[in-house]
């Protein structure tokens, strides 16, 4: 259609970012263009008639060009950890480039509770959000919850140490939610005539303790799984005794302390409202998972 907006995904050759491109495809969304910092690794999706143009949020020139034109712009968080201010300057920057190049509306990914929160990201999240409400441009931010996707590796470890599952969540509860609703909930997001300003949460159907989980992975695997609760520092010395560095470690240990505190624990209707459809359970996604491990 002639008046179909321009739409952008930022991150397209990422996880979340590919699956955005390949729903919209499905869907048969016209105008779409994929932005990543590497577009040979698209040429699969340009083969199927996308425009993939270079983006790189450290480089102004790369976004001036290809945020171009660009109506609807789905800005994905980026994946830089353990650089201090990198992140956040990734995205002001990509911010401020599609304002100045007359972008419409941002639709950004973000994170739940991502202000007055221990996890080491979130202040670039914070950032972000401050900055999307200073410009002059439409926005939708999206409040991602925890990836149930870690699950199924959480619960193997936890076979791996004789059926512990060990954390520092305490007794908190978590609304974990699938990367395909959040990639979903951005598509719909992306292709949506809502122009004016609005935050959604991104959750799961349900808030899960460790104690579910573990319950959970017990009759899934025909394993007994028991949760074993660490302090949070014991759980850093472990972790950084594996080997992971430093900044992993922390982030690790923050999202286990913010979910100690229920940051991570409210349950919200937004998916649906936002997709039409029901937000996946874990227990249906770790059946699905686990039966292909």
């Amino acid at each position: 259609m002639a008046n179909s907006p321009t739409l952008l995904v930022t991150g397209a050759s990422g996880q979340l970012g590919r699956r955005v491109v390949q729903l919209l495809l499905e869907a048969g969304t016209q105008n779409l263009i994929a932005g990543t910092r590497k577009p040979e690794n698209l040429a699969d999706v340009a083969a199927q008639g996308v425009t993939v143009r270079h983006v790189d949020f450290d480089d102004a020139a790369s976004m001036a060009a290809a945020f171009a034109g660009v109506d609807r712009l789905l800005l994905i968080s980026t994946d830089v950890v353990g650089v201090p201010g990198a992140r956040q300057q990734q995205h002001l920057a990509a911010v401020q480039a599609a304002a100045k190049a007359g972008v419409k509306h941002v639709i950004y990914t973000s994170l739940v509770n991502p202000v007055e929160t221990p996890v080491t990201l979130a202040p670039d999240h914070a950032a972000t959000e401050a900055a999307l409400a200073a410009t002059h441009m439409g926005w939708t931010i999206l409040r991602n919850n925890i990836y149930a996707d870690s699950l199924p590796q959480t619960l193997k470890q936890a076979q791996q140490f004789g059926g512990q599952l060990f954390s520092a969540v305490g007794t908190g509860r978590i609304a974990w939610v699938t990367r395909e609703d959040c990639a979903r909930a951005s598509a719909a997001a992306l292709v949506a005539g809502f122009d004016g300003q609005r935050v959604l949460n991104i959750t799961g159907p349900e808030a899960l303790s460790q104690v579910d989980l573990a319950q959970m992975g017990s009759q899934l695997t025909g394993q007994p799984i028991n949760y074993v609760p660490l302090p949070a520092e014991v759980l850093s010395s472990n972790l950084a005794g594996a080997g992971l560095p430093p900044a992993i470690v922390d982030l690790i240990v923050s999202f286990d302390t913010a979910s100690a505190q229920g940051k991570f624990e409210a349950v919200s209707n937004d998916f649906e409202s936002l997709t039409g459809h029901k937000a996946t359970r874990v227990e249906d996604f770790l059946t699905r998972a686990l039966a292909t491990v």
